[in-house]
């Protein structure tokens, strides 16, 4: 009995060893971390806006926020999105903020869109006659990011701002 009891336990054992000292494929392949994207074009449009928005914040005595050309981005696959989908919306935001997070370190990230407004000024006086967008324009934030598309079908604009606190 006490030889049929050993014959069984001896090959589960081997079997146990053999599994636990395996080695997990996943845990030897690197994970890809999302890049930092460094280049971005301005249009005159995105800079009127960027500068709009300091100088209002700058009036009231906060300090001016640093563009990061990968929020820039961000906004900019976002306004893409947007005409694409024929839509204003905030749609995969937690995406965009979890990549900014994990990408350039930020611990606080807010957004505003905006749509079919003709100028840059006439999309920060929208903003700032929202609590909402107001709040974020106005927030404890450090950097930031815009875009500024045109549908091409439609001729609007699409607006996407992200701020970012650092």
């Amino acid at each position: 009995m006490k030889t049929t009891l050993l014959r069984a336990l001896v090959p589960m054992a081997l079997v146990f060893t053999m599994i636990s000292c395996s080695s997990n494929d996943t845990e030897d392949t690197p994970v890809a971390r999302p890049q930092q994207i460094l280049d971005y074009s301005y249009n005159a449009d995105e800079l009127q806006l960027a500068d709009l928005i300091n100088a209002h914040r700058v009036s009231l005595g906060l300090n001016p926020l640093e563009l990061i050309n990968h929020v820039s981005y961000k906004s900019e696959e976002h306004n893409e999105y947007m005409i694409a989908k024929k839509v204003v919306n905030h749609d995969l935001f937690p995406q965009r903020s979890e990549n900014i997070i994990e990408v350039l370190g930020a611990v606080k990230v807010n957004e505003n869109v905006a749509y079919n407004f003709v100028s840059p000024n006439s999309a920060l006086n929208a903003w700032l006659n929202s609590p909402g967008h107001k709040a974020n324009i106005e927030g404890s934030f450090t950097h930031f990011g815009i875009s500024i598309r045109q549908d091409e079908t439609t001729g609007k604009k699409y607006y996407t701002n992200i701020f970012v606190k650092k």
